[in-house]
C-alpha cells in the first residue's frame, strides 16, 4: 500500500522555498530575486504543460494563457525547444 503525502497549494510551496532561500543567504543580500524565481519556475511549468498537451504548442499556449509566439520564445530562452 502506498501512502501519498497531501499536496500543498502551489503558493505555499513557493513561499516555503523562498523563505528557505532567505534563511540560507548567510548574511548575503538577495538580488534579482524576481528573475531568479521565474528562471526556477518557468522551465518545469513549461515542461509539465507540454507533457500534458503531448507537446502540442497550440494547446500548451492556450493552457498557459500565452501566445504561441511567447511560448516559442520561452522554450528557446530556456533551451527547451
Amino acid at each position: 500500500m502506498t501512502t501519498e503525502k497531501p499536496m500543498l497549494p502551489l503558493n505555499k510551496c513557493i513561499r516555503e522555498a523562498i523563505e528557505s532561500y532567505f534563511a540560507h543567504l548567510d548574511g548575503h543580500k538577495p538580488t534579482k530575486l524576481y528573475k531568479l524565481v521565474l528562471a526556477e519556475v518557468e522551465p518545469p511549468l513549461l515542461k509539465a504543460v507540454l507533457k500534458y498537451t503531448n507537446n502540442n504548442n497550440s494547446k500548451a499556449a492556450t493552457a498557459l494563457g500565452i501566445s504561441r509566439g511567447t511560448l516559442r520564445k520561452l522554450l528557446k530562452q530556456y533551451k527547451l525547444d
